[in-house]
């Protein structure tokens, strides 16, 4: 798969959403994906954006890594076990990815 089927598959969808998780209202952007205190995200899609997953399962960060000058959290799904990678945003909880990085360093 190239890169241009890559975006294509991408759908940016604007919404708000109140995290299951920690009950933190989030203001969407159309790429926010998770939570920005606990990081928690729900399993929504199989693409980027569209929306059309039936799991519905929260995602926890299993995996941390450095990439491109930026941080990248895996989330995997409680339920079904997939796992997907998500770019950390500048507003998100830097506490909470420290708690994380000790409990997956474990």
């Amino acid at each position: 798969m190239n890169n241009t089927q890559l975006f294509k598959k991408f759908q940016r969808t604007i919404e708000n959403f109140v995290c299951q998780q920690c009950g933190t209202p989030v203001q969407g952007d159309g790429y926010r994906n998770h939570c920005p205190q606990c990081l928690v995200s729900k399993h929504v899609d199989v693409n980027p954006g569209d929306r059309q997953a039936n799991c519905g399962g929260l995602m926890d960060v299993v995996d941390i890594k450095l990439q491109h000058g930026g941080i990248v959290l895996t989330h995997q799904c409680r339920i079904c076990g997939h796992k997907k990678r998500n770019k950390m945003h500048a507003e998100d909880n830097n506490e909470r990815l420290v708690q994380l990085m000790e409990i997956i360093k474990k």
